[in-house]
């Protein structure tokens, strides 16, 4: 296996996580960003506020997201099966 075959499974792979994990990340954001907004408009600085709401649009965005990212991941591991059962990984 040459040094540019490494390369491009490399980057395969850390763009196949990326893109897996783009949703939570967005979504984390952005509702992250409207609690810091509404503490910082009301002033009310209470640490249940920022952790539960998050929590429960994370699990919501997995739930919602788990076809696409195990699309994603799908996707990853057969080309990685199909380098293996080719003898160039």
């Amino acid at each position: 296996m040459f040094d540019a075959d490494i390369h491009t499974a490399m980057r395969d792979m850390l763009m196949a996580a990326l893109l897996a994990s783009t949703p939570v990340f967005v979504v984390a954001l952005g509702v992250g960003l409207t609690i810091a907004l509404f503490q910082a408009l009301t002033q009310i600085q209470e640490m249940t506020l920022t952790f539960v709401p998050k929590i429960v649009a994370i699990f919501l965005c997995v739930l919602f997201a788990a076809p696409f990212m195990y699309g994603e991941v799908r996707q990853l591991s057969t080309m990685a099966f199909d380098l293996i059962a080719r003898g160039d990984l």
